[in-house]
């Protein structure tokens, strides 16, 4: 925070980043919902830098740097996760907004379609991909075979895999017959294909996967190839995954799923 007449008022900044109107982000402050570098702040008086001073209400982050873009992509099979590919093979930028220089968080291998976060938030990007702050991702996997509650159980008390025992936070069948089944697995673990080497571990190899959440930000209705921005409440959620991770480490649910019950699309 700033003294006298240096720096931004509090109510403006608020405003100026979408999180209310400046008479509503008064009240906000008044009320005592707005933190400033972690401290609660009161006065309407206050001014900020909004460039260096870190900024919550209610508990969310806000981001003040108008310059940030994230998006939500589904990314199409076949696509490289990177933003240029070395090999000519279709990559990641052609998604990308025109006048921004934008970073994958996490990869989805190319066989793997469904939601990727593109930001020019390098750090937020790095920290939510470390396996270390165990974000969870959470995808559906169409697998050969009937997955039965011994095989759930399996992926939630760990595989060993080549490179380690690997366990799901959560699994959940959502429908199967003798020939192919539906799983709804939860993970935190950044390891390259580690979803379809646990499946294929247990003797149930993964013909589709679909990425449909990371962290609190969720696929939704996207189209293959579709994106679009992530709005302020998002954002939020997004930054406060980030610091929540940060400082508690993840745990494994165990969650067994319904039988299944006729068919079920993606």
């Amino acid at each position: 925070m700033t003294q006298n007449n240096e720096g931004v008022r509090l109510q403006k900044v608020l405003a100026n980043a979408g999180v209310a109107s400046r008479r509503a982000s008064e009240e906000l402050i008044v009320a005592g919902s707005v933190k400033v570098n972690g401290k609660v702040v009161k006065e309407l008086g206050t001014r900020i830098d909004p460039e260096n001073d870190k900024v919550s209400v209610k508990g969310t982050p806000i981001q003040l740097d108008a310059s940030r873009v994230y998006l939500a992509l589904n990314k199409p099979v076949g696509v490289i996760s990177s933003m240029a590919d070395e090999f000519g093979r279709p990559d990641l930028s052609q998604y990308a907004l025109r006048d921004d220089r934008v970073y994958n968080v996490g990869r989805l291998d190319a066989d793997t379609s469904g939601l990727l976060i593109l930001t020019n938030d390098g750090e937020l990007a790095n920290m939510l991909a470390h396996p270390k702050f165990g974000v969870t991702k959470t995808y559906v996997a169409k697998v050969e075979g009937q997955v039965t509650a011994q095989d759930i159980n399996k992926l939630l008390n760990g595989v060993e895999l080549e490179d380690g025992q690997m366990k799901a936070d959560k699994a959940n069948l959502m429908d199967g017959n003798s020939m192919e089944s539906l799983v709804e697995i939860v993970i935190h673990s950044g390891k390259n294909r580690v979803v379809r080497r646990m499946f294929e571990a247990i003797g149930h190899p993964v013909t589709e996967l679909v990425r449909r959440q990371f962290g609190p930000i969720q696929l939704g209705p996207l189209k293959p190839g579709q994106t679009r921005l992530l709005s302020k409440v998002e954002v939020g959620a997004l930054l406060k995954a980030a610091q929540t991770s940060a400082t508690k480490p993840p745990t494994s649910g165990v969650k067994s799923g319904p039988k299944p019950r006729g068919k079920r699309k993606w």
